[in-house]
C-alpha cells in the first residue's frame, strides 16, 4: 500500500573518478539516509562502476555510476539534489519519477554479468605458443 504523498524515482549518480569505489559506495549510502530522513526508502543501489564517459565533465573522462530506485515524498528527492549539487565528488546526476520501480537487476549489470558467464575460464583458455613458459 503506498501512501498518498510518495512517489518513485529512478536516480543515477555519477561521482568523479579519481575518488574509490568506497567512497562511491559511501555516496550512496548518503543519498540513502537523506531518502529515509525524510520518509522514504530505498527499494534497489546498483553500483555500476568506473564507467567511461561519453564526453568529459569537469577534466573528468570517467565516473562512479550508481542507480537507485526511490520510493519517497517529492521533497526528500529535492533534499538529496540539494546536496548533491553542493557535493564536489558529483559530476552528475539525474532523478526521473517513475509510474512503478523496476526492482530487476539493470541492463548495465545484466549485460556484466552476461559477459563473465560467457567467458571462458583462464584455465579453459588456449595457451599461446609464443607465451613465455
Amino acid at each position: 500500500r503506498k501512501k498518498e504523498n510518495m512517489a518513485f524515482y529512478e536516480h543515477v549518480v555519477i561521482a568523479r573518478q579519481d575518488i574509490s569505489p568506497q567512497q562511491a559506495e559511501a555516496l550512496n549510502e548518503q543519498i540513502k539516509t537523506l531518502i529515509e530522513e525524510g520518509g522514504g526508502h530505498i527499494a534497489k543501489i546498483e553500483y555500476w562502476g568506473l564507467r567511461n564517459l561519453t564526453y568529459r565533465i569537469k577534466k573528468n573522462r570517467k565516473g562512479h555510476y550508481s542507480l537507485l530506485a526511490i520510493d519517497a515524498p517529492a521533497p526528500a528527492v529535492k533534499e538529496v539534489e540539494r546536496q548533491l549539487l553542493i557535493n564536489e565528488d558529483v559530476l552528475r546526476f539525474m532523478t526521473i519519477r517513475v509510474e512503478e520501480l523496476d526492482l530487476e537487476l539493470s541492463p548495465v549489470l545484466a549485460r556484466r554479468d552476461r559477459e563473465r558467464s560467457d567467458r571462458p575460464e583462464r584455465s579453459d583458455r588456449p595457451r599461446d605458443e609464443f607465451a613465455a613458459a
